[in-house]
């Protein structure tokens, strides 16, 4: 992508809104950065758009002007001028912009203070929030097999999703089916196994879809730590990135 004020702006969302994935974006070659950047600063706005108002319905209209947006883009009609959904249409392909949308359906959970149904819907969240949005990352930079990309990603989203707790409880929602420490756990061993079994299959993921998968690498420390002592996800004292993920960031190996 040609670079513009308007991926000058998304950077700057990503920098301020997800730091970490800025980091990741920044290890890509140049030339697919921007997109990246688009991505994941469409991903900062959407993530953020239920907490910005207490107002279920207003909430509720943001993430339908996302959902608009990614209409447009899957028609192949004229997109909206915005300085991230206009170098977003040009990012993604139509099918990705489909796969968007279901990401910002998602998202109405985090609107209203409902507890998930069952295991199959935090799954298909975490899936639909954090899967959906490396598998679109990774085929932003090469072509991979998906499977171990959407393992790697539901890693990635349990780590993250055990980091948010204290502040998800806080503002009175109900993030996990079984809060006991038991349950914590289950839930982070699933984390770190579906990491495992990606990593297994990394021969099916060219190198330079790494920047994509990093985010996986990241949740490994709070995975681990969940499972070792469970008590540190209520208490909000979950490790953050490690050294483990310098190093692999710097030598491309997730």
């Amino acid at each position: 992508m040609n670079w513009s004020n308007d991926l000058n702006a998304c950077a700057a969302i990503v920098e301020r809104g997800d730091p970490l994935r800025f980091r990741t974006a920044m290890l890509a070659p140049v030339a697919k950065r921007g997109a990246l950047f688009a991505l994941y600063a469409f991903n900062v706005e959407v993530s953020r758009a239920p907490w910005v108002t207490s107002e279920g319905m207003i909430a509720e209209m943001r993430l339908q002007w996302w959902r608009d947006v990614l209409e447009e883009i899957a028609a192949g009609s004229t997109v909206r001028r915005h300085e991230v959904a206009t170098p977003l249409a040009a990012a993604i392909t139509p099918d990705q912009a489909k796969m968007l949308d279901a990401l910002v359906a998602a998202r109405r959970w985090d609107i209203y203070r409902d507890a998930f149904e069952n295991e199959v819907h935090l799954k298909r969240y975490i899936d639909q929030t954090a899967g959906h949005l490396m598998w679109v990352a990774a085929n932003l930079l090469g072509q991979a097999v998906e499977t171990p990309v959407r393992r790697a990603g539901f890693a990635a989203g349990v780590g993250a999703w055990l980091r948010a707790i204290p502040a998800l409880e806080a503002a009175n929602r109900v993030p996990l089916l079984d809060g006991t420490p038991a349950g914590v756990v289950a839930l982070a061993q699933q984390g770190k196994d579906a990491l495992i079994q990606a990593r297994k299959d990394r021969s099916q993921i060219p190198r330079s879809c790494a920047p994509a998968l990093l985010l996986a690498t990241a949740a490994e420390p709070a995975l681990r730590a969940a499972i070792k002592q469970p008590q540190a996800v209520v208490e909000g004292a979950l490790p953050e990135v490690g050294v483990g993920f310098t190093l692999r960031a710097a030598t491309g190996r997730w």
